[in-house]
């Protein structure tokens, strides 16, 4: 959205400048991201009375009568309006009407393209590949915020992949909301892998790195193809939830513990160096003790390098906001927090493991005189280097750690 503005020729300030136009894109995948949206549109109008405010995006598109309430918001845009923004802000200043633009998202069947790719850094580019899903677990909204799958054509991305590569970048991210449904929507049988293979194969791309992806995805024939493309990363964010396979169900999660452990082993089995992290949420609709102590139990034979631990939020619209047996905010804190320092634990265990070995690292920027990077697995180094390692891709013999990073000296030779 900023690229389209600038494109036509607005210039861009920072939130907390004076500004004509002020662009909330809202989040509504919890319910205190709701709340957030609510107070950055409200605080709008205090930076410029005069302003032109604009909700955009997820919280937008689900929640119209919450946001016709604030009056201080004079545009609603949904997910599928974001590519002409600035179409729909010009026609609205002026208008002293609550203006509401929005999509029915849920049968829409077209992928919007920006044309246009994310940078974060100098060394990466995130390529999204395609919108939607249609799992609909049950905690979740974003189904009925951003619709049903929806997947960006292999040759727009393959396009896109190969200029970025001419301008040196060197690690792309693949992403998207579910992008274990890429290519479901295609007439021609067509997938996330077969995706996989054409971009390995562009020329100066050094790194594939995949975002979150669904388990169930890692089948073996998924495996077997993908230990082939040499430049796919040894790191998967494989996004569990739940332990235990009654919680699983309640979730509308469509695997058990049991299928999630395989695909784990399956992995391994097929990397040396592979590092796992996953999302997992506590204290949803009637987890008992026992289930709890079910997901701890899986969670700390699996050892995942990094876990990412959710309390649940009730989220209206969904079928979990509805579900019996709510758990208390002390007990989800304190399930929590025992998952948090099972994660801490691991993830130093992991670390010292590294200590003496030689990775490979691309670097991306420099602090103190340290240039810090990531290895293929996406584990930080940190190494001092008297040239610019910038976006430069080096062995690193691994002397220690410091705090939750990796410290090296490079090999130069």
């Amino acid at each position: 959205m900023i690229q389209k503005f600038v494109e036509a020729n607005y210039e861009i300030v920072d939130f907390d400048q004076f500004a004509d136009i002020y662009v909330i894109n809202t989040c509504t995948v919890t319910n205190i991201s709701d709340r957030k949206s609510r107070q950055m549109l409200r605080r709008a109008k205090d930076l410029n009375e005069a302003a032109l405010v604009v909700a955009v995006g997820c919280y937008a598109q689900v929640a119209k009568e919450d946001l016709e309430q604030i009056e201080e918001i004079d545009l609603i845009l949904g997910t599928n309006e974001k590519k002409d923004i600035v179409n729909y802000v010009e026609k609205c200043f002026g208008n002293n009407e609550k203006k509401i633009e929005l999509d029915d998202v849920l049968h829409n069947p077209d992928y919007s393209d920006f044309g246009a790719v994310s940078y974060t850094e100098k060394t990466r580019a995130v390529i999204k590949v395609q919108d939607g899903c249609d799992r609909f677990c049950s905690y979740c909204i974003i189904p009925y915020a951003r619709g049903r799958v929806r997947s960006r054509k292999p040759e727009s991305i393959v396009t896109e992949v190969t200029k970025i590569a001419k301008q040196g970048i060197k690690e792309i991210v693949i992403t998207g909301i579910h992008i274990a449904s890429y290519g479901k929507d295609f007439q021609k049988e067509y997938s996330l892998i077969d995706l996989l293979e054409e971009l390995n194969k562009i020329d100066g791309i050094k790194r594939i790195r995949l975002g979150s992806i669904e388990p169930l995805l890692i089948s073996e024939e998924f495996v077997n193809r993908l230990i082939k493309l040499n430049k796919v990363c040894h790191h998967f964010h494989l996004s569990l939830q739940s332990g235990c396979t009654e919680t699983l169900k309640r979730m509308n999660r469509r695997y058990t513990a049991e299928e999630f452990e395989e695909v784990v082993k399956r992995l391994r089995k097929a990397y040396d160096n592979v590092i796992l992290t996953t999302d997992i949420i506590v204290g949803f609709p009637g987890e008992t003790e026992e289930e709890f102590e079910e997901t701890y139990r899986l969670l700390n034979n699996v050892k995942f390098y990094k876990m990412h631990i959710f309390k649940y939020s009730v989220r209206k619209g969904t079928k979990a906001a509805e579900m019996k047996n709510q758990i208390s905010g002390e007990i989800k804190e304190a399930r929590s927090k025992k998952l948090l320092e099972l994660s801490d634990k691991n993830e130093k265990e992991y670390l010292q493991t590294y200590v003496g070995k030689n990775v490979q690292v691309l670097f991306e920027e420099e602090a103190e005189g340290y240039y810090k990077g990531h290895t293929e697995n996406y584990i930080m180094v940190s190494a001092k280097s008297g040239t610019d390692l910038s976006n430069k891709l080096k062995p690193v013999h691994i002397e220690g750690t410091e705090g939750l990073e990796l410290i090296g000296a490079v090999n130069e030779m």
